[in-house]
């Protein structure tokens, strides 16, 4: 199946995060105490000027770097206190990255690529070949299946992408400017595959985007003012 099991608490849930830097000796406060609930099922979108602090905020979210105060939950754990290995195993598992730029292995095929990161989780191959075909029918791609990177279209290979984030039954998807390399017919036609794919799995995702008639089409818009995380009608 492609979903996974409901829940009943938020999937992301970021409790008065505080982010600084170090720049040229001072400190740079870029989140002041955000909040932000993300629960199953859910598409966000992430809407904010460069340099307000979404890359740091995905960064937060996807355990890539750690708070400087605050609590960042992913499910029912907790995750500021754990180590570098608990993270990794974490992120293996629970959380799905989708980037601009596709980052697919140009050796492999589209059914290899989105079969790596079950192997590397320990799954069976034919466990993982089973999934990773199932998400490529489902995306539109079920003729397309050994085809490497370069063989593919642009709009292909970030719907591959888009399959590989979710292979591990992720309870999150994080994703940076998704569409942003893609011309607009293209864009929206990967968009409509992530989100078919958000509802239908049940996993939460928030979208980094500077396109507002993407950003329209989720479930809701969210940008940030003054380090912290507000609503946008």
């Amino acid at each position: 199946m492609i979903g996974m099991e409901q829940a009943p608490h938020p999937a992301l849930e970021l409790q008065d995060v505080v982010r600084c830097y170090r720049q040229a000796g001072e400190a740079l406060e870029v989140l002041r105490g955000a909040d932000l609930t993300l629960w199953p099922g859910q598409s966000v979108a992430l809407i904010a000027p460069s340099g307000a602090g979404k890359s740091t905020l995905l960064h937060l979210a996807g355990l890539l770097e750690r708070p400087d105060a605050g609590e960042i939950w992913v499910g029912e754990s907790q995750t500021a206190h754990l180590g570098d290995a608990q993270r990794t195993a974490m992120r293996r598992t629970e959380i799905g990255f989708v980037y601009q730029f596709h980052h697919l292995l140009g050796e492999f095929s589209a059914l290899e690529n989105v079969m790596m990161p079950q192997l590397i989780r320990g799954l069976s191959k034919r466990v993982a070949t089973e999934r990773a075909r199932e998400l490529l029918v489902y995306l539109g791609l079920g003729e397309r299946l050994q085809h490497r990177p370069a063989e593919l279209s642009g709009g292909e290979q970030q719907r591959v992408a888009i399959a590989r984030a979710v292979a591990n039954r992720p309870r999150l998807l994080l994703a940076d400017e998704p569409t942003g390399n893609l011309d607009p017919k293209t864009a929206d036609h990967v968009f409509g595959a992530l989100t078919q794919l958000v509802r239908a799995s049940g996993l939460a995702a928030l979208v980094a985007t500077h396109n507002m008639e993407l950003a329209r089409r989720m479930d809701r818009r969210v940008t940030l003012q003054d380090g912290k995380v507000v609503e946008v009608e």
